[in-house]
């Protein structure tokens, strides 16, 4: 029989007052700490082969960023490039790292890039000594009413990502809600239980200039107050078009909340409200999960090809579409007013602005190509459950195709693993509209290509 064992351990990667904070076409500066910033590492070992799955309360990390840690994890804990496996939360209340952030101080962000490498390694470090005999047992259940799709058809037939709440031209959302929380638990002899969850929605819940985990880190802390020796983590799931916003609340669901400078709604209690939700739904299932025998870990990293979603006029012609791109001209006169600070000056407001400016400095940036760039695709085997790693934001659609695959007890997909590098809205959303279509630096088609690879590492990692 196979011997199981897990490990897990918790750093703190709080970051230095005054560095820069990620998740908005807007800077903004660090002035606080409302809730401290973890890196939470899960380490597992069958029969001698080992992997380290690390979640990190950051907006997105880069894979130039990444990659020199994983390899560090190698070298000096001895667990092979492809069996670790990095993941951003993607709170909007912390720094991004791998780039510097539009406002922030080139010189803090490179001390805490180098802070955050070395805490990342101790995290695995930690992980592999705790190493103890385990079982593991998974589930999945249920958190409902927190997540919500954030596009919508408008009355004019356009489609709008958070339109704001109340909005009376909102006719319908486009895309499905997946409500699923997936729950890895291991009983370890002689030590703390250790428990993961997955499920997909964004943490842009807090808003404002404080450092916060967002509702992640609301989760952790109180399922880890409502069981006695429990250690849980928490990795982000298929969020790309899926956030909190409840654009019809009704009784008391606006409680704790504002309406936010881009029309938002948020609010750090409804960040509460959100983690007791999840901590609930993982509740009602951790005494009634299945145990299983894992016989062995396997891990798999591929590189893809996917095209780039350079300037198209042509684009505009097609059958079904709902906007119109701007020319290059019109794009390079918006990117200009932006960086002037004249966001006063473009003929959009709140969710839309942000849509346009984001659509403008893409087109920009790629306006002399390249044609196509090389990205993971990490798939990690743990027994019969899957981990497949998306380096970007993946909608929906990507995550409820991957988790459809067959001959799996449960499938995890992680969104920013091992890197971060936009958004993959599937193929209708390209002729919808929504910011995270016309900000996306890949072309369409992209997320199907994704569910295809996912599915082919799937095959190989049960080969």
């Amino acid at each position: 029989m196979a011997v199981l064992k897990a490990g897990f351990a918790r750093v703190n990667i709080t970051p230095m007052i005054g560095i820069g904070i990620s998740g908005y076409f807007k800077p903004r500066t660090s002035e606080g700490v409302l809730d401290e910033l973890e890196a939470n590492a899960l380490a597992v070992e069958i029969d001698g082969v080992k992997t380290v799955l690390i979640a990190v309360d950051n907006c997105g990390m880069k894979e130039d960023f990444i990659d020199p840690v994983r390899y560090d994890i190698e070298k000096k804990l001895g667990v092979p490039y492809a069996g670790s496996f990095i993941a951003a939360t993607h709170s909007h209340t912390t720094c991004y790292v791998g780039e510097v952030a539009e406002g922030a101080d080139p010189q803090l962000i490179a001390e805490y890039t180098e802070y955050l490498h070395k805490k990342l390694v101790d995290a695995a470090r930690i992980a592999l000594d705790d190493l103890k005999p385990a079982r593991m047992g998974f589930a999945v259940s249920k958190a409902e009413g927190i997540a919500f799709v954030r596009r919508y058809i408008m009355k004019d037939g356009s489609v709008q990502t958070n339109p704001g709440v109340n909005n009376p031209d909102i006719v319908s959302p486009v895309g499905q809600i997946d409500d699923a929380v997936n729950v890895l638990r291991f009983d370890r002899e002689g030590a703390e239980t250790i428990v993961l969850a997955n499920f997909g929605c964004h943490p842009d819940v807090v808003g404002g200039n404080k450092f916060s985990a967002d509702w992640p880190g609301f989760f952790r802390r109180r399922f880890e107050k409502a069981e006695d020796n429990v250690k849980c983590l928490f990795f982000n799931g298929a969020e790309g078009d899926i956030n909190h916003v409840n654009v019809h609340p009704k009784g008391g669901d606006f409680n704790d909340m504002f309406n936010d400078f881009d029309d938002v709604s948020r609010g750090y209690g409804h960040a509460r409200h959100m983690g007791n939700v999840v901590a609930a739904a993982v509740l009602s299932v951790y005494d009634k999960v299945e145990y299983v025998e894992p016989e062995k870990i396997a891990f798999i990293q591929k590189t893809i090809e996917i095209p780039v979603n350079k300037p198209n006029p042509e684009a505009n012609s097609l059958p079904g579409r709902k906007y119109i791109e701007p020319s290059i001209e019109e794009a390079h006169k918006i990117k200009e007013l932006h960086e002037a600070g004249r966001d006063d000056l473009i003929p959009a407001k709140g969710m839309m602005l942000t849509t346009v400016v984001a659509e403008a400095l893409r087109m920009c940036k790629y306006e002399n190509g390249p044609d196509f760039f090389k990205m993971y695709l990490a798939g990690i085997k743990i027994g019969n459950v899957a981990f497949i790693g998306i380096p970007g934001e993946p909608f929906n659609g990507i995550g409820a195709a991957l988790k459809d695959t067959e001959g799996w007890d449960m499938v995890c997909p992680v969104c920013l693993a091992d890197g971060e590098i936009g958004y993959f809205p599937m193929m209708d959303a390209y002729l919808e509209g929504g910011y995270e279509s016309r900000s996306s630096e890949f072309k369409a088609g992209t997320a199907e290509l994704i569910i295809e690879e996912g599915k082919k590492i799937m095959a190989e990692l049960n080969a």
